[in-house]
Order: structure tokens, then sequence, then C-alpha cells
């Protein structure tokens, strides 16, 4: 797991809250940020400084980082529009008396701002709620409800448990009674019930990863590589949909 650096002091709230939700997907999915460069359009230096806050994100960027992950990019798209929206309607307001005759102080003290740019504000807030509310900024690859990854609503994964594999086949396809993946990107320092199917699937298949707790660790890591290199797959070890579809067969 990344040990990121302090975000830094004056970053808006929204735009901390959108760099760290990068920050989680990035590491859940055990990528470098050399593994990003080369699976998308942005160099390491670039996901460096998005990921610090030294650099706006580009809205195609958290796009791709979230597609990479096999997560659904509408969660951090509808954040990255608020904080879009919010970082234009800054320089507008702080703008608006550019070149204007000063204005004399009144005694109530500080200037309040206007009806207008509060009633912005408050519809950017009404429209995170939303988006919350449905789900959109919240679950999927990062649910954080005390499990360790894991499908979406999946809770209660433990680290240290060796879970039991229920092998079944439902509609054509291997299941082992943890999670339903087939697109979501697994390498080393993931966890969760999605990397106990693929220990299940990867034993059933006959390449024991030694262990079915959930931890992707070497062992894991070296049967997914056998395995792929049986299959005609990339053998990286990193577990993405073609090998989820080699290992749902």
């Amino acid at each position: 797991m990344a040990r990121w650096k302090e975000l830094p002091a004056g970053l808006d709230g929204r735009e901390r809250r959108l760099v760290a939700e990068l920050r989680r997907l990035k590491d859940h999915s055990g990528l470098s940020l050399a593994a990003l460069a080369a699976k998308t359009g942005y160099s390491r230096s670039s996901w460096e400084r998005y990921l610090n806050g030294k650099q706006s994100v580009p809205r195609e960027a958290v796009e791709e980082l979230a597609q990479l992950c096999g997560a659904d990019p509408t969660r951090l798209v509808v954040l990255h529009d608020v904080v879009v929206q919010a970082r234009q309607q800054a320089p507008a307001a702080a703008g608006a008396t550019d070149g204007a005759a000063p204005r004399p102080e009144t005694p109530a003290g500080p200037r309040v701002r206007t009806v207008p740019f509060r009633a912005f504000l408050a519809g950017i807030a009404a429209a995170v709620v939303v988006a919350f509310g449905a789900g959109l900024l919240t679950g999927g690859a990062w649910a954080d409800d005390g499990a360790d990854g894991g499908d979406a609503g999946t809770s209660g994964y433990r680290r240290g448990v060796a879970y039991d594999c229920k092998i079944s086949r439902q509609q054509g396809a291997l299941h082992a009674g943890h999670s339903t993946s087939r697109e979501i990107l697994l390498d080393t320092n993931s966890t969760g019930f999605d990397v106990v199917e693929v220990q299940c699937l990867l034993r059933e298949h006959g390449f024991d990863p030694k262990s079915t707790d959930g931890l992707y660790g070497q062992d894991t890591k070296d049967a997914a590589t056998r395995f792929q290199a049986a299959h005609g797959l990339v053998a990286d070890g990193i577990v993405g949909p073609k090998t989820w579809a080699e290992l749902r067969k």
C-alpha cells in the first residue's frame, strides 16, 4: 500500500475528497504509478501530480482510472464535475469586483456573499447528497463497511481467515460463492472476497495458491501467473477481465 503525502492545505474540500477517492481506488487495485502510466494515456509524473493534489486531474483521467480498476466511472465523474463547477465559480466570484470602484465597508463587518452564489453552493451540495444517496460516490471497489474490498454491498471479510470454496456452475460459469466479479483488477496487496474467489477458482483449475484467505500475496500471484501461461494469456500475475473469463470457464 502506498504511503501518500499529505495533500496541500489550500486544496478545496471537494477536490480533496476526489483525490482521496482516486488514491483509494488506485491502492485497492494494487497498481503502481508506473503501471498506471503503462495502461493509461497519462505519464507516471502526471499521475504523481494528480494523486498528490499538485495538479487538477482531468475528467478523462478519472474515467480511465475507474475503468482500469473495474469500477463504474460514474461514481467519480459526478464528484469531478462538482469540483470543476466549484473551481470555475470561485474565480468568477473573486473577480466580480476587479476593476470596479472600491466599495465602502459597512458597519456590519465582513461582506456577505450574494444570494445567487449561496444558491449555487446549495445546488452543488444537493447534487453531492443526491449522488451519495444514489450510491454513485460510494460502494463498488472501495466499500468501507468493515470489509477489505469485495463485491459492492458485501461485508464481513476478515483477514487471516481461510474461507471455504463452494464451487458451483451458474449459467455456465464457475463460482466459488464469494464474488461474482468478472472485471475488477487484482494484484499484489489486493484484499477481500474478490481475492478469495480467485484463489478458489485457481485451486479448482489445478493451480493451488496455497491459501483462500483473501490476501493477494506472492503464492496467489505465482498461481495466477502459471494459470495465465497455461491458457495463453499475458503471464503477469495481474487478474483482469481476460483472466476472470478463463477462471469462470
